[in-house]
């Protein structure tokens, strides 16, 4: 099968095929097509699904370069991956970030994850690692930050210990908690520069804590999001639920199958979501190994231990070492 999208403008053209046609080389190397430009226009030539994908990922990378006048090269690998994921993505929900940037859901379930955000005023999210759970709820955060819907974010992450102890680790308090508020900070330093998070954090406009450091407070008018919450006690989840306040918006993020809590001890993610459910405000949003956007080995690890998990579960797993 053979299709050619028309470009016309020829600036339009530039931007998107990318430095020495980059973008069009990633096109062609990830649906296996022959792709040729010439003329304000593109050739797709290959597979009748791969064409048919390959030109809604040049559609969409076409919308995003008129709205912008520029395209860069991760936006396009967002767009190609996604597409390839589903071919029926659409991005119409994008979060702006820094430089002109957008997030945007990359499968379908980031985009329901998104739209629970969007109603709900607290959501909890599930799901394994490489998601995006973290990484959409600061996205959304900032952008209810910039339309003033919102006048502080908080950003909160239980301090367990996994493996390590904290008392051995150099520093004051302050520098020993650090570590387990470093994905928090990634994430803020991807979508805002470094100047903007060290305003708004000595501003106290944006505050990144430990857990335990939220009792007794009442969050007005704030984001508020609860990071690897599968590590808090069921009494460290009801704290944490309890302080929002007035025109606040809570999210809860985890992964039920990485819990470092002690042997035993119950979950207070796991309880939420059992008692939780059917209020009225609240939404679940359960994220798949399908919707994992890390490296592609990532998705297929989760997939091994989750086989290993149902096969131990079943009694036929490997015997464990003594």
């Amino acid at each position: 099968m053979k299709e050619t999208v028309e470009i016309g403008d020829a600036e339009l053209a530039r931007v998107l095929y990318g430095e020495r046609d980059r973008h069009l080389r990633l096109l062609r190397d990830t649906f296996g097509l022959k792709v040729v430009a010439r003329e304000g226009a593109v050739s797709l030539e290959g597979d009748e699904g791969a064409v048919a994908a390959a030109a809604r990922a040049l559609d969409l990378m076409r919308k995003r370069a008129a709205e912008a006048r520029h395209l860069r090269l991760y936006e396009v690998e967002d767009i190609v991956d996604a597409v390839a994921r589903d071919p029926g993505f659409c991005d119409e929900v994008r979060i702006e970030v820094r430089g002109g940037g957008y997030v945007t859901p990359r499968t379908k379930g980031q985009a329901r994850y998104l739209e629970a955000m969007r109603d709900h005023d607290i959501v909890f999210a599930i799901g394994p690692a490489g998601t995006g759970k973290t990484y959409l709820a600061v996205a959304v955060a900032l952008q209810a930050l910039r339309t003033g819907h919102i006048k502080k974010i908080v950003l909160a992450r239980p301090a367990v210990e996994a493996g390590e102890k904290l008392g051995f680790l150099p520093g004051d308090l302050r520098e020993k908690v650090n570590p387990y508020l470093r994905p928090l900070y990634d994430a803020l330093h991807d979508m805002l520069d470094f100047a903007q998070v060290r305003k708004y954090t000595e501003r106290d406009i944006i505050e990144v804590v430990p857990l335990a450091f939220m009792r007794g407070r009442t969050l007005n008018r704030s984001f508020v999001i609860l990071d690897e919450a599968q590590n808090t006690s069921v009494g460290q989840m009801k704290m944490f639920l309890t302080r929002l306040g007035t025109g606040s918006k809570g999210v809860i993020t985890g992964d039920v199958t990485q819990t470092d809590l002690p042997q035993g001890q119950a979950s207070g993610l796991v309880h939420a979501a059992q008692i939780l459910g059917g209020i009225e405000g609240i939404g679940f949003v359960r994220l798949t190994r399908r919707d994992i956007v890390r490296h592609k080995l990532v998705e297929a690890i989760v997939g091994a231990y989750e086989r290993d998990d149902e096969e131990r579960r079943k009694g036929r797993g490997p015997e464990q070492a003594p």
